[in-house]
């Protein structure tokens, strides 16, 4: 049984369909796994890929596009408390 090709969609419909597919976060790097952007997280031992972005991955990605209502930092500025640097960023963010 042969399959026939399904008709050719026009490149604007194929790319709005691959970007919003999976969670926002994969349109950085991931900082854990090393993921490029687009692409979806996988285990550094295996290589198996994740269905859900790493944790600094999301992190990495709040931080690029969000200001933080916590301690009022603009987007590309890490989150801090009183003035000592997060390693993550505040949950409300």
């Amino acid at each position: 049984m042969t399959r026939k090709p399904g008709a050719p969609m026009p490149a604007k419909l194929r790319a709005l369909i691959h970007s919003t597919a999976g969670h926002p976060a994969r349109q950085v790097a991931c900082p854990h796994c090393h993921a490029p952007a687009g692409k979806p997280c996988q285990l550094r031992t295996t290589g198996r890929l994740l269905p859900e972005p790493h944790p600094k991955r999301i992190s990495a990605w709040a931080q690029q596009t969000a200001c933080c209502p916590h301690c009022q930092v603009e987007p590309g500025t890490p989150c801090h408390d009183e003035h000592r640097p997060r390693t993550t960023v505040h949950t409300r963010r």
